[in-house]
């Protein structure tokens, strides 16, 4: 179980890195938006990334 994982937290790691890496203005004014988001919509964003994640792992395993 651990192999996965960390395999997985790798693969996060290196498409996080990418945006910053190849378009760092659109990736530094994507959080300069995010910064005038209101915490009810920061927390409806990261709601939907972690279902839309749980989901792609119930497809996929």
């Amino acid at each position: 179980m651990t192999t996965p994982l960390l395999l997985a937290f790798a693969l996060m790691l290196v498409l996080e890195g990418a945006m910053p890496f190849i378009a760092p203005a659109a990736w530094r004014e994507t959080f300069r938006r995010l910064t005038q988001f209101s915490d009810g919509q920061i927390r409806f964003v990261g709601l939907t990334s972690m279902l839309i994640g749980l989901a792609l792992i119930l497809i996929l395993s």
